[in-house]
Formats: structure tokens, C-alpha cells, sequence
């Protein structure tokens, strides 16, 4: 597993909490998202502005990581296919232990369960990497469906044209129990429809 880039403005330094319960550290930032944050639905582009608010709480078992995110996530409206945005405003708290205890609840949790089944953030030196924290909040508040709009009409189901720029759009339906009869009645020049020879039975 690669070492963590203190440089990097998704990893954060909790050496000014040195361990210290009660130590509280507050962080405004607003970096690059490293990759594409999302669904292959709606996401947040790669490179796109993530506005973070973070809070570092120092406590017994490790950083208390919360606060939230926001940014504009952008896919293709589920009615219509055209562009769709939504504004993300999710909020996180995860826990990142210190790598002894981290490895206690390990060994407790397997004696006692057989399996470790919890998954446990384990801060590696002081640095915790908030890459994960703001994906697991970002994914899950987002929608299934997204619309361009809410009143979105979508696109007619004949011919596939917008009905957003046509509202009167709408073709001209025959009972298909009555289709058959369309041409009975058809005038032919010179005569009247009950003196159509082609169609009389």
C-alpha cells in the first residue's frame, strides 16, 4: 500500500492533536476531486471543486473526522437524456484509529466473533487520507433517477422528440380494433363512399 502524500490536499496531519482527548482542530478547503465521484449515472468529475468543512476531534481510540462536503454533480436527466446537474451537500463522521488500537480491536473482535467484521480507518503515522470519508458520503446522496427538472416531460414515446420544446406535440392515434376499417370509407374522386367499388363487401 503506497504511503500516504502529505502534500496532498485529501490527506490530513493531525500532528497539532498529538494524541490529546479534547483537542479539537477545525479546516476549511477546497480541492480538486482526484477522480470521478459518483455513479456511471451522476457523479462529480474528475478535477471538478469539492468545498470541504472539517472538523478534527482527538479522542482516546484515535481523530474523530467529521463535517460535510459540497459540490455540483452533473449526468444525463433520466426522462429527456439531456445534461442534469445536483447540488451535493452530504455530510461524514468516521473514526481513524491509532494503529495500536487499531490492532487491539482486531484481536478482540476476532476472539470474541471468530471474524473481524467491522471495518476499521487506521490513521497511518499522523496522516489520515479523507479520500474514502468524502466518497462514502458522496455516492449514497445522490440520485437514482436523476431529472433535469422535476416537471421534466421526457421524450415522446413514437418518435423520440424533446417535449420540453414542443408541448403540443402529440400524434394522431387510431383504435387498432378500428384500423382495419380506415380505408372503407375512403372517397375515390368521382365517387361517394357508399359507391366505392374497391371497398364494398
Amino acid at each position: 500500500m503506497p504511503r500516504l502524500n502529505a502534500q496532498n490536499p485529501m490527506v490530513l496531519d493531525t500532528r497539532e492533536l498529538n494524541r490529546r482527548p479534547g483537542t479539537m482542530q477545525e479546516l476549511t478547503r477546497r480541492v480538486e476531486a482526484p477522480e470521478t465521484i459518483g455513479t456511471d449515472v451522476i457523479a462529480i468529475p474528475a478535477g471538478d471543486p469539492l468545498d470541504l468543512e472539517i472538523r478534527l476531534e482527538s479522542v482516546v481510540e484515535g481523530i474523530l473526522v467529521s463535517g460535510s462536503v459540497r459540490a455540483t454533480a452533473t449526468g444525463a436527466c433520466v426522462r429527456c437524456l439531456e445534461p442534469a446537474t445536483y447540488p451535493v451537500d452530504a455530510s461524514f463522521q468516521e473514526l481513524f484509529a491509532y494503529a495500536d488500537r487499531a490492532a487491539h480491536h482486531h484481536e478482540v473482535g476476532a476472539d470474541a466473533n471468530g471474524a473481524d467484521e467491522d471495518v476499521v480507518r487506521v490513521l497511518e503515522g499522523d496522516l489520515i487520507d479523507l479520500e474514502p470519508v468524502i466518497r462514502d458520503a458522496v455516492v449514497p446522496s445522490l440520485p437514482f433517477q436523476p431529472v433535469c427538472r422535476d416537471d421534466c416531460p421526457g421524450l415522446c414515446s413514437e418518435c423520440g422528440a424533446l417535449l420540453a420544446e414542443d408541448p403540443d406535440h402529440h400524434h394522431d392515434t387510431i383504435d387498432p380494433r378500428w384500423a382495419a376499417l380506415t380505408g372503407v370509407f375512403t372517397e375515390q374522386p368521382g365517387t361517394t363512399p357508399e359507391m366505392n367499388p374497391e371497398k364494398r363487401t
